[in-house]
């Protein structure tokens, strides 16, 4: 071993074999998100406009992401791994399946669901990521488009997560413009092949069935179909090195001539029209997602301003910091209020498609600048996971850009507002006019 080697292998261990210090004990400064901090964040009492049945969800989910995964989150993030012992704990919950009715289903209202999202991602995005793809789009798309054989036979056993599920629609090369997927789906006697490829599908690296949305040769529409785990012919491969949402295992699929049978066509996906149904309903609980990590991150900079000390003094006693700190909890109010009204106007048949982009979109955006707040309060602690505020920027990311990016979403609400739309370049729409 050369010399350069010997001081290499030493930079990479813990000061030469000392096993690793616990941050709480040999830097006792503030408290880690290992212990996670009461809920600040309800200044404006959204309780009050809840049901008591809400209202338990809500704390039975709260209790047990503090309690359960808060001390596990970021061992599991920093790893990239997933946490395979914490299913059967997030299958008791019994929010797994959301307003599915029937089918060993929780039927929660919309509202109800959208808590238990927020409750679960205030601790850990990625948890909350996992169960959304879960629930709301692979469950979901069974529930709304599968035949009574499907959803019998699918949904009791995914509701108890016992069974894991994903949702398959994006493609390497088409993300934003999902409706151009290029998978194929051939019909052949007693079933169908697919051929194609799928991108960041998460839960697809250990998933039991998915969803996968693929073109059908004859129709050139969009179709639906559910695949097994181990089908030949099938494959999927992790995505590494990501940046955010650590903990979801997200992967690249492989589709090599897969026979699917026809009783597991989804014959209620019979266009991208019938794709885009699922997605206003899941943009609903998707625009929670954010809500839950800022009030997580409000939760933890409260806490943490008061127990750090500077100059002789707590940090929440100097004026700025006070300033920041109103800022953030300004921007969580303005998020639920919005991701509360959205819930409302779904349960009354109301909600368009322009208005779930709009709260989408609004709320990460407002959700990146309250984790860049929180960044800047925990000054040096704020870039470790250790105090959730870095984690929690991170995670962020990847939920600004899925389903629907900022843009897209936007786009997707200006063409409701004005009745244009403007979503391809005028020069490739006038080409397609030749």
């Amino acid at each position: 071993m050369t010399k350069q080697d010997d001081l290499e292998q030493k930079a990479n261990t813990s000061y030469f074999n000392l096993p690793p210090l616990d941050i709480s004990i040999a830097f006792p400064q503030a408290t880690p998100a290992s212990i996670f901090p009461p809920c600040a964040s309800d200044y404006y009492q959204l309780n009050d406009l809840l049901t008591p049945e809400e209202q338990a969800v809500r704390m039975k989910v709260r209790a047990c992401m503090e309690q359960e995964i808060a001390p596990i989150m970021t061992e599991y993030w920093e790893k990239a791994k997933f946490p395979f012992h914490v299913i059967p704990k997030l299958g008791a919950l019994r929010i797994v399946g959301g307003t599915i009715k029937g089918y060993g289903c929780p039927g929660l209202s919309i509202t109800g669901s959208a808590l238990a999202t927020a409750e679960v991602a205030r601790v850990d995005a990625s948890c909350s990521t996992f169960i959304l793809v879960h629930s709301s789009l692979a469950m979901l798309t069974i529930a709304f488009c599968g035949s009574e054989e499907q959803k019998q036979k699918y949904l009791p056993s995914l509701a108890q997560l016992k069974a894991v599920g994903c949702w398959a629609l994006t493609e390497p090369d088409n993300g934003s413009d999902a409706s151009a997927l290029e998978t194929t789906a051939t019909k052949v006697e007693g079933g169908w092949i697919l051929k194609g490829q799928k991108r960041w599908i998460g839960n697809s690296t250990f998933a039991d069935l998915l969803v996968i949305f693929a073109r059908n040769t004859a129709t050139n529409q969009i179709n639906g179909f559910i695949v097994k785990k181990d089908t030949p012919g099938l494959t999927a491969t992790k995505i590494e090195n990501k940046i955010g949402l650590r903990i979801v295992q997200n992967g690249d699929i492989l589709l090599k001539n897969v026979f699917i049978a026809d009783e597991d066509r989804l014959p209620g996906v019979d266009s991208f029209q019938d794709t885009n149904k699922i997605l206003a309903v899941s943009r609903v609980m998707v625009a929670w997602q954010p809500i839950g990590i800022s009030m997580g991150i409000y939760d933890m900079c409260h806490r943490y301003l008061k127990e750090r000390k500077q100059f002789g003094a707590p940090l929440a006693a100097f004026q700025i910091n006070q300033q920041k700190l109103v800022h953030m909890l300004g921007n969580v109010q303005a998020m639920i209020l919005i991701g509360w009204r959205l819930c409302k106007l779904y349960e009354s048949g109301k909600m368009t498609p322009g208005q779930a982009s709009l709260g989408k979109s609004w709320i990460t955006l407002k959700a990146r600048e309250t984790a860049a707040i929180g960044r800047e309060l925990l000054g040096g602690n704020g870039i470790l996971a250790d105090f959730l505020v870095a984690k929690a920027f991170c995670d962020l990311e990847p939920i600004y850009t899925y389903e629907g990016t900022y843009d897209i979403n936007s786009l997707i609400t200006g063409r409701e507002i004005t009745g244009f739309a403007s979503f391809k370049p005028a020069a490739s729409s006038k080409r397609s006019r030749l």
